[in-house]
């Protein structure tokens, strides 16, 4: 009988050194399969994207009403009504600062702007979609003029409506 097919492990110090070694190749697959995936997210990451997908779907607001409103900007205004269409030309709206696209707009005056504003044109609501309780005419017109300044315009800003 041949003993070709014998055990490669003939002595204790051969089975502890092929023990280790198995032992480091196993750390090494788990620590390159770690590094491997990875995304740079860190734990702050993974805890920030818990805390976005069981956060509430709407939040309650509670506001003095008798206490005096604050006017928005027209940056606010824009950041909160007007740059879902003219941050990304959605429906074709001119996008915020395309000189060429608002200069036939910015050419119809303030007046015009505002006419469009508060009775919609085209593709954009009433209101750019706000309501009165929410944005006024003076927020809105400030939010014209916000984004005219930013492709050209020269509008100046529109008088504050008087307190009551």
């Amino acid at each position: 009988m041949s003993n070709a097919h014998g055990s490669i492990v003939k002595s204790p110090k051969k089975l502890i050194i092929i023990g280790y070694a198995s032992l480091c190749v196993l750390i090494f697959a788990v620590l390159l399969f770690a590094l491997l995936t990875d995304n740079d997210q860190g734990a702050g990451a993974a805890t920030k994207s818990t805390e976005q997908l069981i956060r509430p779907v709407a939040q309650l607001s509670f506001q003095d009403v008798s206490a005096p409103h604050e006017p928005l900007t027209g940056e606010q205004v824009y950041k909160t009504v007007c740059s879902s269409c003219h941050a990304t030309g959605a429906a074709g709206a001119p996008k915020y600062g395309d000189t060429a696209a608002w200069s036939p707009r910015i050419a119809k005056g303030y007046d015009g702007l505002m006419t469009s504003v508060l009775k919609g044109k085209g593709a954009m609501p009433v209101r750019g979609g706000s309501s009165p309780s929410d944005i006024s005419d003076y927020e809105l017109g400030r939010a014209v003029v916000y984004m005219t300044s930013a492709a050209g315009g020269k509008f100046s800003e529109p008088k504050a409506p008087v307190a009551k």
